[in-house]
């Protein structure tokens, strides 16, 4: 495989590397982790997408970029609203999972010395693991409400506030959401899981801020050093599973009828504008709303949590809440004339940049909030969208920190109690539902994300705004 080293972050893989590829690969990567990524599939994937019709600008890739099923995760591919297609492998089965940041009014030291406690009390509150039953029980009508009208609906309710849907990535809803275009089978999965983490990689986690490096934008998005937040990890559950799931079997067998021949059955796809397309991009808002719901329940129950460990003095406020697999019809520049492209990012995370009228009033100045956690024991990032992601990535930067390791090779030889104990060690409390999700996700599986975060901080595509560690861990 071709790569050519354009400078000290990017990357090229040129398009007539293999026959059928209509673009560039566009990789985002220090020296180091190039030399990680070439050891899987992910850059035979972002080639494969370079494929797709219609397709506008390079395939991209994240430097937290690893091997998914289609689309490499941390991958981004604009395709033509009106000539290109849409592909579920894009989005994921894990449909809108993103993350919310809280900030509170408590310093770090005042919450260690009551730690404990309030991991305890988090996971009596907040229910993880595979299953992973809430403590909603809503209707049929009600859980179409939830999916038309996502996060809104939660507060409605009473489940938050009205500046929690200002913080929202799309005010916690994408609007033409089809709740008819969902299957009876997704909403029974997802029925009763609203309000709750999951399993996997996903997580809650109790942290502090550890380090300014961009005062105005902490000061615009309220943080400062010391102070304890809140990160939420988590996505759409059971019913944003079972919508994919359902529409990769119904766009498999529609690629015939359409013409439609990729390298990978994976990337199941259908033209935007067919009755396919359409009714797969209704069901997929739908899904996302149901994301933002869960996402906001989480919250609520969160606000609980405190109040009953520090008392009414506690407050939350939630900074923002960005998705990071989505597909979204957007207007952007790409050389030179306005397109109009369905951005699909699957792990990754709109990048905004300052003055962008879809950010919150309050952050304009600064730039859209980026949040990117890192690996159960490191490190997560704060960060702010730059007009350089608009340029070069269409408005898109990493999510994570992206895995070296699968989940196998993570447990091996690993003991959960083990691991525990090393964090708890190190400070860290953790509280996980089952010894796997304990070690699945240690630090070693994940690359380093300082040093992901470092290669789009100097590609410009978003800068640094805070760095945070953990001091306690809830996982399914």
């Amino acid at each position: 495989m071709q790569v050519e080293r354009l400078d000290d972050v990017r990357n090229r893989i040129p398009r007539d590397t293999r026959a059928g590829m209509k673009t560039d690969v566009l990789f985002f990567a220090s020296d180091s982790i190039r030399e990680h990524v070439r050891k899987d599939k992910a850059l035979e994937q972002a080639m494969n997408v370079a494929c797709l019709p219609g397709i506008v600008g390079p395939s991209l890739a994240m430097p937290d970029i690893h091997q998914g099923y289609g689309f490499p995760i941390g991958g981004v591919a604009a395709t033509d609203w009106r000539h290109g297609v849409v592909s579920p492998g894009g989005v994921g089965y894990d449909i809108n999972c993103g993350v919310r940041l809280l900030r509170t009014n408590l310093e770090a030291a005042e919450v260690r010395t009551k730690l404990r406690e309030l991991v305890e009390q988090i996971f009596r509150d907040v229910p993880c693991g595979v299953g992973g039953k809430g403590h909603f029980d809503i209707t049929a009508k009600q859980l179409n409400q939830v999916l038309e009208h996502g996060a809104a609906w939660m507060v409605e309710q009473g489940y938050g506030v009205e500046s929690d849907i200002l913080r929202c990535e799309e005010r916690g809803c994408l609007r033409e959401a089809g709740p008819d275009d969902v299957s009876p089978r997704a909403k029974e999965r997802g029925r009763p899981q609203i309000g709750t983490l999951g399993s996997g990689n996903h997580f809650l986690e109790i942290q502090f801020v550890e380090k300014i490096e961009a005062a105005d934008a902490a000061r615009d998005f309220g943080i400062h050093e010391g102070q304890c937040v809140v990160l939420v990890h988590s996505g759409s559950r059971g019913l944003g599973h079972q919508v994919c799931t359902d529409f990769l079997a119904q766009m498999g067998a529609a690629m015939k009828k359409y013409g439609i021949t990729l390298p990978d059955r994976q990337l199941a796809c259908v033209p935007v504008q067919s009755p396919e397309g359409q009714s797969y991009l209704r069901a997929m808002r739908a899904a996302a709303n149901f994301a933002w719901s869960n996402r906001q329940a989480i919250g609520h129950f969160l606000r609980g949590s405190f109040e009953r460990v520090f008392g009414k003095r506690a407050r939350l406020d939630l900074v923002y809440d960005v998705c990071h697999n989505i597909a979204k019809r957007e207007k952007h520049q790409w050389q030179g004339r306005e397109v109009d492209v369905l951005v699909h990012r699957k792990g990754a995370t709109r990048a905004f940049p300052p003055h962008h009228p879809e950010i919150p009033a309050e952050y304009r100045a600064s730039g859209q909030p980026v949040l990117i956690p890192g690996s159960m024991g490191t490190a997560s990032w704060v960060l702010a969208g730059c007009q350089g992601a608009m340029e070069e990535s269409f408005g898109s930067v990493c999510h994570g920190a992206g895995r070296l390791m699968s989940r196998n090779a993570a447990k091996a030889g690993r003991d959960a109690r083990q691991v525990q104990r090393e964090l708890e060690e190190r400070g860290i409390l953790v509280r996980s539902e089952t010894r796997d999700g304990i070690v699945e996700e240690v630090p070693e599986a994940y690359k380093d994300v300082d040093e992901v975060v470092d290669v789009v901080h100097r590609a410009g595509l978003a800068r640094k705004v805070a760095r945070l560690r953990p001091l306690g861990v809830i996982k399914g």
